[in-house]
């Protein structure tokens, strides 16, 4: 095959882009709508773990791989071509080389805070990760396993069951993804704490506020220091544990804000609040490694006491997250090296407390987590979806940011000219009219025309003009993204996918974006309005707001149970129905 310049019309997209393509002269024998291909296993030929060639020329297709890992992403590749080739026509001749920057290439879904998707949800979107060459996947769990014996807690909750989870673990296994558990095990325990069987593990015998439930006082995480809280982790694990056939276990331990401010004050002044901290984690090792698991836990915590790192087993995994675009990777994760241990680094999507995303600010942390976490040494990228203050945007949004996140971990060099775009259309929302990417990353680049908390504006109607916060709100900046939201939705119209939800897709975007409209009225209102909170402002503006709220609210109830169980949708909605009623106060 002779390799030689790509005439426009030849060019492919492919997600994530192979790191070499050389197209070819002459005619492939096989159809668009054939796309068979003779594949071989052959490590010698493919030296990479996980790598393929595929070749298409005039004598056929060929697959070969360096095990079948790579064998089936090379099919991926291939039915990415197909696609893209019509019905009938050769498929265009070429040779790809590929392999993986990462060799754990993984996305965490947050079913938590407050959606826990239906089993058909999980399905899709293994499927749809797999195809991309993600190859692991992580359920965020705090509260939603149905343990046995601890029915307070997630009986309202929809939980997942043994059951469910056996099943998607064989389900993904066989799509080479790996289903790696995931129970916060230290902080984020809320949820369990709240109830008077639990409150007795808490580390503040007094609820404090915490960022999770705004308004709301809760114990917030187990007291390290507590033999109780141990075994009570052990009865967790033995549940949960044997029905998943990966070696990995996610523990958490984040975001730990409250230890020292309770049951375990004596010996943090004692013995150094990052020794209580390491102590439980070793125990939570324990517990993990009795099962025959590897520890993943968040390294936050761990980087404010960077004395002790040295101290951490060298089998456990540190996971570096950090969701800016100039999150500080390089040193942090230079320091994990130095420790001699093996990390991960997590960005995020960037959709969380958002209704529409921020794709500038997710592309930015993903790339930069990628092409520094390779730089460092990290074995694997883990992109996170986070639910944080009700989960408010719909599953779709995300989709953006699993995007990026497979290209990049998969070929860093090869994938920064990728048209993303493009990509979703084709690959994510099989819009044959180029409607949908293009919109989803207009859409979600919203917040850079409004430079203001549209969402949290949105999710704490109490906060006063006055809150730091809000000093950013502008009458320019809202109407420049009330019209930026009306010019990218109204290309909606014109979408034409080819996928078996388009009718959900397009109103989960409808929805999210009449919420973004919805907080750019109110911020309108705020900035013209003479007093400092919503109840101040005047009766006919306030009138006109819920009225405008209240079908909005009745579409999200409508909307979450197309993806998700009924477990969570109530306090997800309240989060809305808080604002309804600062409107409503005082008619």
């Amino acid at each position: 095959m002779t390799a030689r310049r790509v005439a426009p019309h030849r060019s492919l997209v492919l997600l994530p882009m192979p790191r070499r393509l050389l197209y070819g002269d002459g005619e492939c024998r096989v159809s668009g709508a054939a796309g068979r291909a003779d594949v071989r296993v052959d490590p010698a030929s493919v030296p990479q773990v996980q790598g393929y060639e595929l070749t298409i020329d005039a004598a056929g297709v060929r697959i070969a791989a360096h095990d079948e890992a790579g064998a089936f992403y090379g099919r991926q590749t291939l039915g990415q071509i197909v696609r893209q080739t019509p019905e009938g026509k050769p498929l265009p001749c070429l040779r790809i080389t590929d392999w993986p920057d990462f060799a754990n290439r993984g996305v965490m879904l947050d079913i938590s805070r407050d959606k826990v998707p239906t089993m058909a949800t999980i399905e899709a979107l293994v499927d749809l990760l797999a195809s991309w060459k993600v190859n692991q996947f992580q359920l965020y769990t705090e509260h939603t396993f149905a343990y046995p014996g601890h029915e307070v807690v997630w009986r309202d909750a929809s939980p997942m069951t043994a059951e469910e989870i056996r099943h998607l673990d064989a389900y993904a296994k066989e799509r080479f993804v790996e289903l790696v558990p995931n129970q916060n095990s230290f902080g984020h325990l809320h949820r369990w704490l709240k109830h008077a069987a639990y409150r007795g593990l808490a580390e503040t015998a007094e609820a404090i506020e915490h960022p999770f439930t705004p308004g709301v006082k809760e114990p917030f995480s187990l007291c390290p220091t507590d033999p109780q809280a141990v075994r009570f982790l052990e009865g967790l694990y033995d549940a949960l544990l044997p029905n998943f056939s990966s070696r990995l276990f996610n523990v958490g331990c984040d975001e730990t804000f409250d230890i020292g401010m309770g049951r375990s004050a004596g010996e943090c002044v004692a013995r150094g609040k990052g020794r209580v901290y390491l102590d439980f984690l070793l125990e939570i090792r324990r517990l993990a490694a009795a099962h025959g698991r590897q520890t993943m836990f968040w390294a936050d915590i761990i980087h404010h006491h960077p004395e002790l790192m040295a101290e951490l087993p060298k089998d456990m995994i540190p996971l570096e997250w950090g969701y800016g675009e100039y999150h500080p990777f390089e040193a942090r994760c230079a320091r994990l090296a130095e420790a001699g241990l093996d990390f991960y680094v997590c960005p995020g999507t960037s959709s969380w407390n958002s209704f529409v995303g921020n794709t500038a600010n997710a592309v930015g942390n993903i790339r930069a987590a990628s092409h520094l976490g390779r730089r460092a040494g990290a074995i694997g990228l883990l992109n996170t979806d986070w639910g944080d203050n009700g989960h408010l945007q719909p599953l779709p949004v995300s989709y953006l940011g699993f995007a990026c996140g497979a290209a990049m971990s998969w070929a860093y060099a090869a994938n920064q000219t990728l048209d993303l775009p493009a990509a979703l259309d084709l690959l994510a929302f099989g819009d044959r009219s180029g409607v949908m990417g293009r919109l989803a990353w207009d859409l979600g680049n919203t917040y850079l025309h409004a430079q203001a908390p549209l969402f949290d504006m949105v999710i704490h109607p109490e906060w006063p003009r006055s809150h730091k916060r809000l000093e950013s709100l502008t009458v320019e900046g809202l109407t420049a993204a009330l019209e930026h939201v009306r010019r990218t939705m109204a290309a909606l119209d014109r979408a034409d996918m080819q996928i078996a939800d388009a009718a959900l897709v397009a109103e989960e975007f409808r929805f999210a974006s009449s919420l973004v409209v919805h907080a750019c009225n109110l911020g309108l209102a705020r900035c013209e309005g003479s007093g400092e909170r919503v109840a101040d402002l005047a009766a006919p503006v306030r009138r006109r707001l819920a009225e405008e709220l209240e079908p909005i609210v009745a579409a999200y109830r409508r909307v979450w149970l197309a993806r998700n169980r009924e477990g969570g949708r109530a306090d997800s909605v309240r989060r809305l129905e808080r604002l309804l009623s600062a409107y409503t106060a005082g008619r």
